[in-house]
C-alpha cells in the first residue's frame, strides 16, 4: 500500500515510516520540508496521488491556544478534502488520551476539535489516542520550573515510549479502519511528580521536584486519572526504567 505520513520527519512520524517500509509498504514522509504543507495546501494533492492511507502525526509549531486550534482545524480540513479528491480509503490520526476530559487545556481542546472533524467527515478513519511520551519528561519539567524548582501535579499518568507509539500507529495504518478510537499507554501508572523526579534523577538533574495537586499541566489542573487510558487500552511493555536505561548519558544540570 501507499501510505503518506503527514509529519513523517518528526519524532513519531519518522519511526512510523521506518516500520511501514520494513513491512513492505510504500511509505512517504510528507512535511513542509518535503514541499507538503497542510496549512496552505501546497503539494498536498500531488503527495496523495495513488495513496491508500494517510497518517497524520503532525503537530502545531505553536501551543498558544488560538494558534494550536487554527493549526489542527485548518490542517485536518485540508487533509480530509484532499483525501476525498484522491480517493484515499483510510485516515489515521494520532491524538491524546484524556483530550475530552480536560477542556481547560487549549491544546487538548484543539485535539478534540480535530477528532470531531474526522468523526463528521464521513471518511473511513482510525484515531489512536496515546498517553504522554517518556521523551517529553524534560520539557514537562522545564515548563513547570520556576526559580530552579519544578512544581508538578500529583495526578496520575501512564506514559509510553515514542517507539511503542510509532509501532502501534504503523500497525493501525496497515489495517482496516476502525471508525473509532484506539487507546494506547505504557505499562505502569505514575504520579506526574514522581515521573519527573525519576526522569531528572536519571539524567543527574538536581532540580528539586515538588508534588502539588494544584499545579497546572499545560494549563489544566488534574483531579486524578484524566491522563490514564481506559480498561480496554492496549498497553506497551517498555517500562520507564528500561527506557531510561537505554538513553545516552546526558550532561548534568545544576
Amino acid at each position: 500500500m501507499k501510505i503518506v505520513v503527514i509529519g513523517g520527519t518528526g519524532l513519531i512520524g519518522s519511526r512510523v515510516v521506518e516500520h511501514l517500509v520494513a513491512d513492505g509498504h510504500d511509505a512517504v514522509a510528507a512535511s513542509p520540508n518535503s514541499g507538503v504543507n497542510t496549512i496552505t495546501g501546497e503539494g498536498l494533492a500531488e503527495a496523495l496521488v495513488g495513496a491508500d492511507v494517510v497518517v497524520d502525526v503532525s503537530n502545531s509549531p505553536s501551543f498558544a491556544d488560538d494558534d494550536v486550534l487554527a493549526f489542527f482545524t485548518t490542517s485536518t480540513q485540508n487533509l480530509l478534502a484532499a483525501e476525498r479528491d484522491a480517493g484515499v480509503g483510510h485516515h489515521v490520526a494520532l491524538s491524546v488520551v484524556g483530550a475530552d476530559q480536560l477542556p481547560s487545556s487549549g491544546y487538548l481542546r484543539a485535539k478534540v476539535a480535530q477528532e470531531q472533524l474526522i468523526h463528521e467527515s464521513g471518511r473511513p478513519y482510525s484515531i489512536v489516542r496515546a498517553t504522554q511520551f517518556y521523551e517529553f519528561v524534560g520539557r514537562i519539567a522545564d515548563e513547570a520550573t520556576v526559580n530552579g524548582v519544578a512544581r508538578l501535579s500529583t495526578g496520575l499518568m501512564q506514559p509510553i515510549a515514542a517507539a511503542d507509539v510509532s509501532a502501534e500507529v504503523a500497525r493501525v495504518a496497515a489495517g482496516t479502519p476502525v471508525d473509532g478510537i484506539i487507546e494506547i499507554g505504557g505499562p505502569e501508572r505514575l504520579a506526574m511528580d514522581e515521573l519527573i523526579r525519576r526522569g531528572l534523577a536519571a539524567k543527574g538533574d538536581t532540580r528539586p521536584v515538588i508534588g502539588d495537586a494544584e499545579a497546572p499541566y499545560f494549563g489544566a489542573r488534574l483531579s486524578g486519572t484524566e491522563l490514564v487510558p481506559g480498561p480496554d487500552a492496549q498497553l506497551s511493555t517498555t517500562s520507564f526504567a528500561d527506557w531510561l536505561a537505554a538513553q545516552p548519558a546526558a550532561a548534568t544540570r545544576r
